[in-house]
């Protein structure tokens, strides 16, 4: 059996993204290259790895065999390089972390400084992802850590707390809904929203709870930002819903009504979640331990009679 870490890590590269050009492009490799090294591996094991398709590659039984394998090799390569920093003059860390749009604008920005600054042979590559998606990358070993929120079933996976994360729709003060304590997300259905951009995991989120409920947002106009959606919210554009969190930061929340929902998805907690966080390299269970909820913050949570 003769093969490489580029050969499996290209593999790898091949699964993710379901098809040999762009498992190429992401290896820096030309497509003849790439599928001669994938044509190699199944010669010298003997059986194909892959179904091809016109839609693209799928894994067969012994493809998916090879990538648990490839997984463990290449983070057992990884640990050893993290043993031998001290060796390996220039050696940075990478720990690709994935979030949804709540965890990456709200909290994660002020702890990522604080890890990066005291670990300083340390990078991260954060990308922002719909929990679903972070499932699917951490299941398959193509993302070291997922901060996702609790909707979605982790079973399969070890989650620790990392932070409440409810959320709230906001009004301006003079429209019809303002007049309410809380209400359902139903209720607010017939009226229009300031949403965030179509592409951000928070826009996806709540779509998918309006086609649930067998209705579409009515979107007037999207903003870029949590802190854009509530000032055009100040201004009258329509309805949003944002995380408590942002409010609390917002300085003129005065200026619109805050209605907490009583939707059961909307009073959610967000987790860390990874296959197993023992096997994590040294440095990414460091990036855990920094990021998971402080120890007074989880008796609360756990204590409180609405959770």
């Amino acid at each position: 059996m003769h093969f490489d870490l580029i050969d499996l890590k290209l593999f790898l590269r091949v699964l993710e993204s379901g098809n040999i050009t762009a498992g190429a492009a992401q290896s820096h490799l030309s497509l003849a290259s790439a599928s001669a090294r994938i044509r190699g591996l199944e010669s010298s094991l003997g059986i194909p790895l892959l179904d091809r398709g016109r839609r693209g590659v799928t894994p067969t039984s012994a493809g998916k065999a090879l990538a648990q394998h490839a997984r463990l090799i290449l983070q057992q390569v990884e640990r050893m390089q993290v043993d031998l920093t001290d060796y390996a003059q220039g050696f940075k860390g990478q720990i690709r972390l994935l979030c949804n749009t709540s965890a990456l604008s709200e909290y994660l920005p002020e702890l990522l400084a604080e890890f990066l600054v005291s670990h300083p042979n340390i990078d991260i590559n954060l990308e922002e992802h719909p929990s679903l998606r972070i499932l699917h990358a951490v299941r398959h070993g193509t993302a070291d850590i997922g901060i996702i929120s609790d909707a979605v079933d982790a079973s399969d996976l070890q989650t620790q707390p990392f932070r409440p994360d409810p959320l709230t729709l906001i009004a301006p003060l003079d429209h019809p809904l303002a007049h309410h304590d809380n209400l359902r997300f139903t209720q607010s259905l017939d009226y229009e929203f300031v949403g965030l951009g179509i592409a951000s995991a928070m826009a996806i989120y709540l779509e998918e709870q309006a086609l649930h409920a067998g209705r579409r947002l009515k979107i007037r106009v999207r903003a870029e930002s949590y802190d854009g959606v509530m000032r055009m919210v100040v201004g009258g554009a329509g309805l949003g819903i944002v995380p408590q969190a942002a409010i609390n930061r917002f300085q003129d929340s005065t200026r619109f009504k805050s209605l907490p929902l009583s939707d059961p998805w909307a009073d959610r907690e967000l987790l860390l979640c990874a296959p197993d966080f023992n096997a994590l390299p040294s440095y990414a269970q460091a990036l855990v331990k920094a990021l998971s909820l402080p120890t007074a913050l989880l008796d609360t949570s756990t204590s409180s009679p609405d959770n």
